[in-house]
C-alpha cells in the first residue's frame, strides 16, 4: 500500500460553508449593481449548485429560469464581466470575516504541515476566491502552504470531470494512490473517484442528501477533540474527530 503523501482539498463547502452566505450573496450584489432583476434565493441556489463553475451557473440560470431574458449578442463577455465583479464582492465578504472555516479544517491542515504531509487544492472556484478564503479565514500568508492550487479554468472540463485532480497530482509528481481527497458534494466525489483518489466527504446543508456512494467515509464535519463528528457512512472505529492518524488509516483501507 503506497504511503499517504498528500491531502487534496476542495474549497467551497469543504473548507468553509461559502455557498449560501458567500457566493450566493456576492452574485446577488453583483446582479443588483448591474441593474439586473436576477435574484437567487437560498432554495434556487441549491438547484443551481448542480452546475459547477460560476459562469456556467449563470448560463444554467438563464436557460432554466429566465428564458424570457433578452440575450445580448456578447452574452459570454457579459457573463465573464459579471463573474469578475462577483469575485470582488465575494472577496469583500471574506475580508469582513463573515465566512469562517468549517470545524476541524484548520487543525487538520496545521497537523499535516507539522508532520510533513503535502497539501494542495483542487476546486472549480477561481484562484482569487481561493486566495481570499485562505488569507482571511485560515491565516495571512497561508496560500503559500499549499503546494498546488488547481483552480478555476486551469483545466478545460470542470467537476465532475476528473481533470482538476489529474492536474493537481501531476503538478505534485504523485500518483492517485499517494493522495486522499476531501470533498462535500456528488460532483466533487465523482471527480476525485474518476481520478482514482480515495475521498473523505463532509457534506453541508446543500449537499447532505447527495449520493456519496464510493466515498471512503462520510462525516458531518471533521470534528474537534471536544466536538465529535457523526459518522454518516463508513467505519472509523472509536475515533471522534478527523486527525492525521485517522486519515492515514482511511487511506490504507
Amino acid at each position: 500500500m503506497p504511503k499517504l503523501q498528500a491531502l487534496i482539498f476542495d474549497v467551497d463547502g469543504t473548507l468553509a460553508d461559502t455557498e449560501r452566505d458567500g457566493h450566493r450573496i456576492a452574485f446577488n450584489r453583483t446582479f443588483a449593481e448591474a441593474g439586473l432583476d436576477w435574484d437567487w434565493s437560498v432554495e434556487m441556489y441549491g438547484d443551481l449548485l448542480q452546475v459547477t463553475g460560476g459562469k456556467e451557473r449563470m448560463q444554467f440560470y438563464l436557460d432554466k429560469y429566465r428564458p424570457d431574458w433578452q440575450r445580448p449578442t456578447n452574452l459570454k463577455s457579459v457573463i465573464a464581466d459579471l463573474h469578475a465583479n462577483k469575485t470582488n464582492h465575494y472577496t469583500q465578504l471574506l475580508a469582513e470575516g463573515t465566512i469562517p472555516l468549517r470545524q476541524g479544517v484548520k487543525r487538520l491542515i496545521e497537523e499535516a504541515r507539522e508532520q510533513g504531509v503535502r497539501i494542495s487544492i483542487a476546486t472549480t472556484t477561481t484562484p482569487a476566491n481561493v486566495t481570499a478564503l485562505l488569507e482571511n479565514a485560515l491565516a495571512p500568508g497561508s496560500s503559500s502552504w499549499f503546494e498546488v492550487i488547481a483552480a478555476g479554468d486551469i483545466v478545460p472540463a470542470k467537476k465532475p470531470a476528473p481533470d482538476i485532480y489529474f492536474y493537481a497530482i501531476d503538478q505534485m509528481g504523485l500518483t492517485a494512490q499517494d493522495c486522499i481527497a476531501f470533498e462535500d458534494s456528488y460532483n466533487g466525489l465523482r471527480s476525485s473517484l474518476q481520478a482514482g483518489i480515495k475521498t473523505i466527504i463532509t457534506p453541508n446543508d446543500y449537499t447532505h442528501d447527495h449520493d456519496f456512494s464510493g466515498a471512503t467515509v462520510v462525516l458531518d464535519h471533521m470534528g474537534e477533540a471536544g466536538q465529535p463528528f457523526t459518522v454518516l457512512a463508513g467505519q472509523v472505529g472509536f475515533t471522534t474527530y478527523l486527525d492525521l492518524e485517522l486519515v492515514r488509516h482511511l487511506h490504507n483501507q
